[in-house]
């Protein structure tokens, strides 16, 4: 599972000319579900992104999280973050988890964030999305959590 986290004073996601979510002070999180990515993966995930020092402490250090600070998260789902660049000029989607999969571990992830912070707002899986965002900064960090190969998880 990939995460690109930005910091913001401000963020919102549109559809269709509407707007779905919006958050001020926090985190805008794009998220991008790979092959092999189970539940185990998002709540490690889940885990970084609430704790993720990113945040100034009254020393100007990044020494605060999100939930130290007590800011809004927008999780935005991005499966294009997964795409392989490495040769040509045409990225590869293969490392991209599938449609279905790729929901059900964005929507079991936004789940998990609401239980555990507020306020969180989220993207609409597969939609023609209108991301607005103040990046404070600015700062933006890339996170991954690889799948484990235990050998004997169940598929989601």
């Amino acid at each position: 599972m990939i995460a690109l986290l930005q910091r913001v004073s401000r963020a919102s996601v549109s559809v269709g000319g509407s707007m779905i979510a919006e958050i001020g002070e926090g985190l805008l999180v794009f998220v991008a579900v790979e092959r092999g990515d189970m539940e185990r993966e998002a709540g490690r995930m889940l885990e970084r992104i609430l704790n993720y020092r990113v945040f100034e402490d009254e020393a100007g250090k990044m020494n605060l999280s999100l939930q130290d600070r007590r800011g809004g998260l927008l999780l935005v789902p991005q499966f294009t973050l997964a795409a392989d660049t490495r040769k040509g000029t045409r990225p590869s989607f293969t490392p991209a988890a599938g449609p279905a999969q790729g929901q059900q571990l964005f929507d079991h992830l936004v789940r998990a964030a609401e239980q555990r912070h507020r306020p969180v707002q989220s993207g609409a899986f597969g939609a023609d999305m209108r991301v607005a965002l103040v990046n404070e900064g600015p700062v933006t960090f890339s996170l991954r959590v690889a799948p484990e190969d235990t050998g004997n998880r169940k598929a989601p």
